[in-house]
């Protein structure tokens, strides 16, 4: 009876046990593997890729795995969120891991730097989420620009733009392209390269083209600091009067500039006169 008791406590134990190490045996491990792009954007989409290992273990049972939805981040509506894998039975491409891709957009207000992103996950008979952090690298690289008509000579048909960037960022490859619109008519070609422009800084680009009153539509198009191109369309209000000023003043100044030299011109003459008649006075008088 008694040896039926301790072999009755011996494979309890040993059951018990062998819970234990299947229990231990099972580990969920999720890892970040991939942001695209890198830093996000605020306002735009972005991919984020994790790799969770441990699933190829059939002790882990049913595996749940979900990004969280919280700032920074924001879904599309109806998206799924919540992956549900049987373990030990997922072995797509023969990985002994799963792959949980994502693709979400930032909030517009995102601040720059690292921002914490969250993921649970729970496995087995677990009634309770495990939860992980990682970092979301986020900054806002685009730029935005204030643009100005400079100058406009109705001689010489000559338009000039300012452009001024107006982001945190300096970018590069900076082109102005004047479209096609009732309110302009470009001669030559509607597109000036301007190059790169820092943060803050400005530059000019010149146009020959005949404007009419009213608003000018430019697409402004660059490429930021991670490499990606891209287009933003500003107006720019054009009235002739501002500009006619200009020219009155240089026709103005023509006019005073002329009216000087016919004084001078005059004023010489007058002295020569006077010589010349002090010279044939003199002569006369000799003869006498």
């Amino acid at each position: 009876m008694k040896r039926s008791v301790l072999l009755i406590i011996f494979l309890g134990m040993f059951f018990f046990s062998l819970m234990g190490v299947s229990a231990e045996a099972c580990k969920i491990i999720p890892s970040l593997i991939n942001q695209d792009p890198y830093p996000a954007i605020p306002g735009d989409y972005v991919k984020v890729v994790f790799q969770v290992d441990g699933v190829a273990n059939p002790e882990c049972g049913i595996v749940e795995f979900e990004l969280m939805e919280q700032y920074p981040l924001i879904f599309d509506p109806n998206s799924e969120t919540k992956i549900t894998v049987n373990s030990g039975t997922y072995q797509k491409d023969f990985s002994s891991f799963l792959i949980a891709p994502y693709k979400v957009r930032v909030d517009g207000n995102a601040l720059d730097g690292d921002n914490p992103i969250e993921v649970r996950f729970k496995y087995g008979n677990n009634i309770n989420y495990e939860t992980k952090q990682f970092n979301l690298n986020v900054e806002d690289t685009r730029a935005d620009f204030e643009i100005h008509i400079e100058k406009y000579s109705s001689d010489t048909k000559v338009l000039t733009l300012e452009i001024l960037n107006i982001g945190k960022s300096d970018i590069q490859a900076l082109t102005l392209e004047i479209p096609k619109q009732a309110n302009i008519e470009v001669k030559n070609s509607n597109i000036n390269i301007v190059g790169d422009l820092d943060s803050n800084e400005y530059t000019t680009a010149d146009f020959e083209a005949t404007p009419q009153k009213g608003d000018i539509n430019v697409k402004i198009t660059y490429t930021d600091s991670i490499n990606t191109r891209r287009t933003i369309e500003k107006t720019v209000y054009f009235d002739p009067e501002y500009f006619q000023g200009r020219v009155e003043d240089q026709k103005q100044g023509g006019a005073g500039t002329y009216i000087i030299l016919v004084i001078i011109v005059l004023f010489v003459g007058f002295l020569i006169y006077r010589r010349i008649k002090k010279k044939r006075a003199k002569k006369h008088a000799m003869h006498k």
